[in-house]
C-alpha cells in the first residue's frame, strides 16, 4: 500500500462514526450505562426537575474542574481548591454582611482565591516543590483561615441579592448554567487559541523544548494555578448563593470531585493530554452517579467510595482502549 493510500485509510478510519465513538473518554460510556440503568430503576431520574437539579449540582464542580484540567495538563494537581472556595465565600460573605456592595465583595472573593493560587504557583513553578505537598499545605491553610475569620460558624444574613447567583435566570436559563457555559467558552478559547494555552500543553508534554525556546516557563506554569484559583473564586458565588450562607468548610471535598471529573474525562496525569469537553463528560458522570445514589437511597458515607470505584472503572476502560495515545 502506498503512503497516500495509507494516509487516506487512516483519515477514513478517524472520521468514521466508530472511530469517533472510540475517541470518546470512558466518562461517555459510564454516562450511557448509568443513564439507562437509572432510567429503568427510578421513575424520577428523567424528570425535568431532576435533570435541572443535576445541571445545577454540576455547575460548581465543573467550574472548579476547568481550572483543575489546566493544572493536571501541566503534570500537577491542586488539592486546595475545595477549601479555597470556602475561604473565598467567607471573604465575600463577611464583606456583604459588613455593608459593602457586591461590586466590592465579589472581586475581593476572587482576589482572595487568587492569592492562594499565586502562593501555590510560586512554590511549584519557581521553587520546584511537589504540587501534591504544596497544595495539601494550602488546603489546611485556607481551611484554617476561613475558620479563624468565622469562628467556625456560618456567615448568615446575607443580602437577598446573593440568591440570584443560584436561583436567577438569564434568557430563561439558570444563572449557574450560564456561568458554566461562559467559563467553558473562555477557558476553551484560552486553551486552544492563545499562546498561554499552547504553553500549558507544552509544559506537561515537552517542558524542556519550551525552556530551550526561551519561553518564561515558570511564569506561565505559576499562572495556571492562579487561573484555577480565580475560577474557584467565581464558583464560590454560586455555592454561597445555594446555601444562602458562607460556611468555612462548604467546599471541602469538591477538589475530589473536580479531580474525578478531570481524570474521567481523559486528562492524563502525565501531562500534555486532555480536553475540556472530556472534563464536562466526567463532571456529568460524577453528578449523575451521586444523583442516582441519592434516588436509590444509598447512604452519603458510601457515595465517595462509589465515585472512587467509578474513577477506577473509567481510567481502566480508557487504558484498555489506549485512549489518548
Amino acid at each position: 500500500m502506498s503512503d497516500a493510500s495509507a494516509a487516506q485509510d487512516t483519515f477514513a478510519r478517524r472520521i468514521s462514526p466508530l472511530a469517533r465513538l472510540h475517541s470518546l473518554p470512558g466518562a461517555f460510556y459510564l454516562l450511557v450505562v448509568m443513564g439507562i440503568g437509572l432510567s429503568a430503576t427510578s421513575p424520577y431520574f428523567l424528570t425535568a426537575g431532576n435533570l435541572t437539579n443535576i445541571m445545577l449540582q454540576t455547575a460548581v464542580v465543573l467550574i472548579i474542574a476547568f481550572g483543575m484540567t489546566l493544572v493536571i495538563l501541566t503534570e500537577g494537581v491542586d488539592l486546595s481548591l475545595g477549601p479555597v472556595l470556602g475561604f473565598a465565600g467567607v471573604v465575600m460573605g463577611l464583606l456583604l454582611v459588613a455593608g459593602y456592595s457586591f461590586a466590592v465583595a465579589l472581586p475581593a472573593a476572587i482576589v482572595a482565591a487568587m492569592c492562594f493560587g499565586a502562593f501555590n504557583g510560586v512554590l511549584v513553578a519557581y521553587l520546584g516543590l511537589p504540587p501534591f505537598v504544596v497544595t495539601l499545605a494550602s488546603f489546611g491553610m485556607a481551611q484554617s483561615l476561613a475558620m479563624v475569620l468565622t469562628g467556625g460558624d456560618s456567615v448568615v444574613n446575607l443580602p437577598a441579592g446573593i440568591r440570584w447567583f443560584n436561583e436567577g435566570r438569564w434568557l430563561g436559563i439558570p444563572v449557574p448554567v450560564c456561568a458554566t457555559v461562559a467559563i467553558y467558552a473562555v477557558t476553551a478559547l484560552i486553551l486552544h487559541r492563545t499562546r498561554f494555552g499552547r504553553y500549558v500543553f507544552a509544559i506537561g508534554g515537552n517542558r524542556r523544548a519550551l525552556e530551550l525556546s526561551g519561553v518564561p516557563v515558570r511564569l506561565y506554569h505559576a499562572l495556571v494555578y492562579v487561573y484555577a484559583a480565580a475560577l474557584t473564586g467565581v464558583a464560590s458565588f454560586i455555592m454561597t448563593a445555594r446555601a444562602n450562607a458562607a460556611h468555612p468548610t462548604i467546599g471541602v471535598g469538591m477538589e475530589f470531585d473536580a479531580i474525578a471529573a478531570t481524570i474521567l474525562g481523559g486528562t492524563s496525569f502525565t501531562g500534555g493530554r486532555g480536553s475540556l469537553f472530556g472534563t464536562v463528560l466526567g463532571a456529568l458522570a460524577v453528578a449523575v452517579l451521586r444523583n442516582g445514589l441519592n434516588l436509590l437511597g444509598v447512604a452519603a458515607e458510601w457515595q465517595a467510595a462509589a465515585v472512587g470505584f467509578v474513577i477506577i472503572l473509567g481510567v481502566a476502560a480508557d487504558s484498555a482502549r489506549g485512549f489518548g495515545r
